[in-house]
């Protein structure tokens, strides 16, 4: 098929294959193609805690509730519960609340299911958020955040300073973010210039269109008046611009249009156009599980009760009795309603009387493998090496991304997190010994930063959520969507029992989800419990 063959359609297609989602959507914006902004609708806006008003001018009694599993969706059922004066009481397994909301610092020990222990090194004030890191700004948890008193900081998602390297395409040293997007949108622009030029695409861009996409393509790309990309600023100075006299020095060496491609980079790039992803995103400050502490305070300690690994569930005439081990002793606790808020490959472990529907749909949702290992450093040579503060260096070895940190900038010392990987790459780390994996991800982060990732190295610590107890999953797969008619049983109650997490959400793996989907419960047993 020719140029001018190619429809408006069949144009931006080729534009996203060649210069990814981002230089497509850039495009489209050019062309006017896009929707106007407007303004997202917030989840809080429609969400109606339960408040003690529901019940004093009703007249009725605030029922009792167990909540299964001390999770975000857990915490979160209880503390809105909480707030009309149920009378709640929390069953987790592990010694802390949170779930898959863990925060490693010094001290921190686990045993994972392969039975290998051990116990974090880290310096005072060092931490590694080993399950969720990152807040974007629209997501309801950081009304939690506020509501809460969980101070917060921004998270530094992407990085014009960090590092990209794919190795199997050939690279032998790291290029920059900056420098590499500079290529890839330089050369994509530079062609559509080109085609556009040219009269190529008469036949499906008007006058108008071509207008104003050569007004856009020479400013995005940075191209001359010959519309050729021969590099620019937007690459990065090899020597910094100073004082008057010194101008600095462009960083030269700019790779060939068939280098640029070919060395995959581009494919980065959308990264940052993700809805979920974009900047400005944010953490609490001091470690992620500041959000599941501050639930829990707010709850009550009382009402949590923790060690209490499930064993049984049965829904009953009245309500629910739920049989559970605690200090190595069987007990078992009654209540009006039940919340099982347990990750749902755990719960179809468990025995219950809740039918062959609700135990279908648990085991249609799947596991999925994710990891991290945090690597203290004595030193934070990549701020005063190469003047990266933040953000994440992405390459295809199995390390997969090497997260900076987002805190303690110019400190005495720093913690990155050497791998996070996912699926078959973590699942290859998981049975090696943690001298083992801190060996293999240190090896694969020389390849990038040089020496000083192995010399300055102080301690590491590696999680592997697949063999973590009571949790076997970093998150799931639930194939269809929440809404599949396959998991009915499960968004709609079974007797007195409800069920909540992130994975009845279409934001699984995001605390948002959890919280979307305790509220979701939390209204429905709420209006039960007032019918």
């Amino acid at each position: 098929m020719t140029v001018t063959q190619l429809n408006r359609r069949a144009f931006l297609r080729a534009v996203g294959a060649t210069g990814g989602a981002g230089a497509m959507l850039a495009t489209m914006g050019a062309l006017g193609l896009t929707q106007s902004a407007e303004a997202a609708t917030r989840e809080a806006a429609s969400y109606q805690a339960p408040r003690k008003s529901d019940f004093t001018l009703s007249g009725r009694a605030a029922a009792k509730v167990v909540v299964l599993g001390g999770g975000i969706a857990g915490l979160a059922t209880a503390y809105e519960l909480g707030k009309a004066g149920y009378d709640c009481t929390i069953l987790e397994a592990q010694n802390r609340p949170g779930g898959r909301n863990f925060t490693v610092r010094g001290g921190t020990t686990t045993t994972d299911l392969y039975g290998t222990t051990q116990t974090a090194r880290f310096s005072p004030g060092q931490y590694m958020n080993a399950g969720p890191a990152r807040l974007a700004q629209w997501m309801v948890t950081l009304d939690y955040c506020r509501e809460l008193g969980v101070p917060i900081e921004v998270f530094t998602n992407v990085n014009a300073d960090a590092f990209l390297y794919n190795e199997s395409a050939g690279m032998t040293a790291p290029a920059r973010y900056r420098a590499a997007k500079a290529d890839v949108f330089g050369y994509t622009t530079e062609m559509l210039a080109k085609l556009t030029d040219q009269g190529s695409l008469d036949q499906q861009l008007t006058a108008s269109d071509k207008e104003r996409l050569m007004e856009f393509l020479k400013d995005y790309g940075d191209l001359g008046g010959s519309l050729e990309y021969t590099g620019s600023t937007r690459r990065g100075y090899s020597v910094w611009p100073g004082a008057a006299g010194q101008p600095g020095v462009v960083a030269g060496d700019v790779p060939s249009a068939s280098e640029v491609f070919a060395s995959g980079v581009g494919r980065y790039f959308s990264f940052e156009f993700e809805f979920d992803q974009a900047m400005l995103m944010f953490q609490p400050v001091g470690g992620m599980d500041r959000i599941p502490y501050a639930l829990a305070t707010a709850i009550g300690a009382r009402r949590i009760q923790y060690g209490s690994a499930v064993t049984r569930i049965t829904d009953t005439e009245h309500g629910v009795t739920v049989a559970y081990s605690r200090d190595g002793r069987a007990r078992s606790i009654e209540a009006d309603f039940c919340v099982s808020a347990m990750p749902p490959n755990i719960l179809a472990k468990v025995p219950h009387n809740l039918g062959s529907g609700v135990q279908s749909a648990l085991e249609a949702i799947t596991p999925s493998s994710a990891a991290k290992i945090g690597l203290e450093y004595r030193s934070r040579w990549w701020e005063t090496d190469y003047r990266i503060y933040g953000g994440i260096t992405e390459t295809d070895l199995d390390v997969t991304h090497i997260w900076h940190p987002s805190y303690g900038f110019h400190g005495e010392r720093g913690l990155l997190i050497g791998y996070y990987n996912t699926g078959a790459n973590a699942d290859s780390y998981a049975p090696l010994t943690p001298a083992q994996r801190e060996a293999r991800a240190v090896a694969a982060g020389v390849k990038i930063y040089g020496d000083k990732y192995r010399s300055e190295l102080a301690t590491s610590f590696s999680h592997h959520w697949r063999q973590f107890p009571h949790q076997e999953a970093a998150w799931h797969s639930t194939p269809g969507g929440p809404d599949d008619p396959r998991y009915k049983p499960l968004t709609a109650p079974t007797g007195h029992v409800y069920f909540a997490g992130d994975w009845l959400s279409y934001m699984d793996a995001w605390q948002h989800g959890a919280f979307s989907s305790a509220r979701t419960a939390v209204t429905a047993l709420h209006k039960r419990a007032l019918a």
